[in-house]
């Protein structure tokens, strides 16, 4: 789907209901506006219910004042009209409460970026502006002023979050992002001490193989591709549902019968992906005209060490990241089904998934099939795309089980002696 084809309003309307639907306003709560090329700013309605919003709801407002639409718009309109008056580049404003940046926002701090590679790559750098009544002037001139500063995220104090951006999706992701990297730093306070990576280290993963491929036409696309294609597809919106993929962060890979593999394309929403949007990866060359994931390389060697794996998956799952950025082991002792799904989690460092492939690669087997990449991802492997996601859920969910139990009591993980057990009865090696 190519988001900036949408009228303004459309785009309004879909972007809020996301928010919406992920639990990331409320009702009443948040506001998004666009700046169109003719100067002309669309904004959301004041007063108007936020989860059943249309697109005869969205006020248009003109350069002299003139507003058309049934309600009145939001009360923020004139920090909106502020920001794009003091950033000419900026092209669209999101404004909202969400939860955990809420939490930081009323702590008077601001989330920690360094502590996923996605989130400083996406988010950039942000600051916070000083507390102020919701729809004043003061409010106005102090978001206004940081932004004018070249900061494009800004933090209120007791408020929420204001985003900008060149159009309004560049804005969702870099709020989407925000939100899960506040989430996880919470999460990973309960673990253990937060460990960051250093900014010099951030260049390792812009890495541009994934662009350097040669490309190839497929002469034909068989029934087996095409069904995995579709299956590759409802898992990647499952993903993305469940909030284990962001809209452009998360990793599929499957393996065909003939060696080649499909791979998620770079940089595209994985809520609205389709199969086209899929790379077919044969003989170390890139489908044409497609671009695949910054992690082709390292999917395509697991692929060649491993001809039992058929599919692998990176993700950043909220609960199970707490681990890859902290130095506490990920034990999936807890209960039967947690150890036979991940048995024994492996470990490797930062940079290893940059400049040491061969390495990562080797690294899994029966009796590792997941790996914790600090700072940058969970890797799951499996025998088929649904066992490879099935491992990716339990993986999260047990790490949701591990943090909950921190806050009850001293945990009890299930002796050797009932590993023992376990690897029998499951034939287990």
């Amino acid at each position: 789907m190519k988001f900036n084809l949408l009228h303004p309003a459309d785009q309004i309307v879909q972007i809020m209901n996301r928010i919406y639907d992920s639990g990331l306003t409320t009702t009443s709560g948040g506001n998004l506006s666009i700046k169109d090329d003719n100067g002309d700013i669309w904004i959301t309605p004041g007063g108007i219910d936020k989860g059943s919003l249309t697109r005869a709801d969205i006020c248009h407002v003109f350069p002299d004042g003139k507003i058309v639409g049934p309600h009145k718009p939001s009360v923020e309109l004139p920090f909106h009209s502020s920001v794009y008056e003091k950033r000419p580049d900026i092209r669209a404003i999101l404004h909202a409460h969400p939860p955990k940046l809420v939490a930081f926002s009323v702590v008077r701090k601001l989330p920690e970026l360094n502590i996923v590679s996605n989130s400083r790559r996406t988010c950039g750098s942000l600051t916070i502006a000083p507390y102020a009544v919701p729809g004043s002037e003061k409010l106005g001139d102090n978001i206004s002023a940081e932004f004018a500063k070249g900061f494009n995220i800004v933090v209120l104090e007791n408020h929420g979050v204001v985003i900008g951006g060149e159009n309004l999706f560049e804005c969702f992701m870099r709020f989407e992002t925000l939100e899960s990297t506040a989430r996880l730093q919470i999460n990973a306070n309960k673990v253990g001490k937060i460990k960051t990576f250093a900014d010099s280290e951030l260049n390792l993963s812009v890495t541009r193989d994934h662009l350097i491929m040669d490309d190839f036409v497929p002469n034909k696309h068989t029934p087996e591709e095409c069904a995995v294609r579709r299956d590759m597809i409802t898992l990647i919106k499952r993903s993305y549902r469940c909030g284990l993929f962001g809209s452009t962060r998360g990793t599929f890979s499957a393996r065909l019968t003939d060696g080649s593999f499909l791979i998620t394309s770079y940089g595209v929403d994985r809520a609205y992906m389709t199969e086209d949007d899929l790379v077919l990866i044969k003989n170390g060359m890139k489908e044409a005209g497609k671009v695949p994931s910054r992690s082709v390389m390292l999917h395509k060697r697991i692929y060649e060490k491993h001809p039992e794996i058929r599919s692998v998956i990176g993700a950043e799952p909220p609960h199970a990241m707490a681990f890859a950025v902290t130095d506490t082991e990920f034990d999936p002792r807890t209960i039967p089904e947690s150890y036979i799904q991940l048995r024994y989690v492996q470990r490797v460092n930062f940079s290893s998934v940059y400049v040491d492939i061969e390495k990562v690669a080797d690294m899994f087997s029966e009796r590792t099939p997941v790996l914790i990449c600090e700072n940058n991802q969970i890797l799951v492997s499996g025998e088929s795309l649904l066992n490879a996601f099935d491992r990716l859920e339990v993986c999260e969910a047990t790490a949701k089980s591990i943090i909950s139990a921190c806050d009850i009591g001293e945990m009890v993980h299930i002796s050797e002696d009932e590993v023992k057990e376990i690897d029998k009865a499951f034939n287990l090696k």
